[in-house]
């Protein structure tokens, strides 16, 4: 026999009367851990990619590694909302 309440259930939902405040806040965090971790990955492989693969010391690996970080947070900031 099938279930009655499955035939039912179906009319019940109403689109768009659901709250989805959890889901946007859940969303937005998971943007932004992902903007900057991938940031800082990217800045963490250049400075270790420059300081042991090319040989051009700690230095040059940490100049270049927070120059990618300095221009990629300039540009992956929020912006203002008009």
């Amino acid at each position: 026999m099938a279930d009655q309440h499955a035939d039912t259930a179906e009319h019940d939902y109403v689109h768009g009367e659901m709250e989805i405040s959890e889901q946007v806040s859940t969303w937005h965090l998971f943007v932004f851990l992902a903007k900057w971790g991938s940031l800082l990955t990217a800045a963490l492989l250049l400075f270790l990619t420059v300081w042991f693969a090319v040989g051009a010391g700690f230095v040059a690996g940490l100049i270049s590694g927070v120059a990618l970080f300095v221009v990629g947070f300039l540009v992956l900031r929020s912006k203002p909302a008009h």
